[in-house]
């Protein structure tokens, strides 16, 4: 089994940063990729960014140039640092965790953008 947990949402004023971080633990060998997604309220779930194994990364058009997703190996932990936010990216985001074709799903870290 894998466990994820995120942490470091809250509230924040538009323009301002926030860096969501994502433990992974139990059975993590052979990952092929983590990630984050989102969903606001009353829309779909939806990729915000993902990082492989070799270190690829893949953005939604929305948050290129201002997000961006690192990962720490040894700790098995995935970042997303957030700038210049914006009310639109009001959401609670999810880490995500691709190994052996299966996904697995942290529980969400609410991050609320205020005027």
């Amino acid at each position: 089994q894998v466990q994820l947990v995120e942490s470091g949402g809250g509230l924040v004023q538009a323009g301002g940063s926030l860096r969501l971080s994502c433990a992974a633990s139990g059975s993590i060998f052979s990952i092929n990729a983590m990630g984050w997604y989102r969903q606001a309220p009353g829309k779909q779930r939806v990729l915000v960014a993902a990082i492989t194994s070799g270190d690829s990364t893949n953005y939604a058009d929305s948050v290129k140039g201002r997000f961006s997703i690192s990962r720490d190996g040894a700790k098995n932990t995935v970042y997303l640092q957030m700038n210049s936010l914006k009310l639109e990216d009001t959401a609670v985001y999810y880490c995500n965790l691709l190994r052996g074709g299966i996904y697995y799903w942290g529980k969400g870290t609410l991050v609320t953008v205020s005027s």
